[in-house]
């Protein structure tokens, strides 16, 4: 990993620019990385983000780093981002106020999964959410605890289209049809 770490650094500075750029590189740099996703081995990576309130967001991430250090798991690929105070307009919007953490770690048995529900534990005791979307391991307390309004939006999900992860995190069930 950090000969991976140390060549991509290299590779991004030696193609500094100053000016406008094309969008695609700039938000997706991994599709210029052939075949990426091997990095993580045969069995795949398991994906982690989230974002913890500003308030929590030091104490919180100290946390989760120390856990992944226990862990004996590395991620290729890490993202930290700060999410302003601008409310979302959406009804199930991940960002939040505060520091945003993604994370890919390769499959390695119960450890990469075992890791993931400890950084949720982390998550939902510094009061942040994770995100949805990419999730694998969320539980429905979990799930219900990071989006509260969820009862509001269920009245628009359609009961005879809707996903295995809706079922899982709010216990309805597939109409039989």
């Amino acid at each position: 990993m950090a000969a991976f770490n140390t060549l991509y650094f290299h590779k991004q500075m030696s193609n500094a620019k100053v000016g406008p750029v094309d969008y695609e590189p700039f938000f997706y740099p991994l599709d210029s990385v052939l075949s990426w996703n091997r990095m993580y081995g045969s069995h795949g990576l398991l994906q982690f983000q989230n974002v913890l309130p500003h308030a929590s967001g030091r104490e919180g991430m100290l946390a989760i780093l120390k856990e992944i250090t226990r862990s004996g798991l590395a991620s290729f690929l890490a993202v930290i981002k700060f999410f302003g105070d601008v409310p979302s307009v959406g009804m199930m919007s991940f960002p939040a106020p505060g520091v945003m953490l993604a994370l890919d770690f390769p499959i390695r048995k119960e450890v990469s999964f075992d890791l993931v529900d400890r950084l949720a534990q982390i998550t939902v005791a510094h009061g942040g959410r994770m995100y949805s979307a990419k999730d694998a391991r969320m539980t429905p307390e979990q799930f219900q605890t990071f989006y509260p309004q969820w009862q509001d939006f269920a009245r628009y999900v359609d009961p005879g289209f809707d996903s295995a992860f809706w079922q899982r995190v709010t216990g309805r069930r597939p109409i039989d049809g």
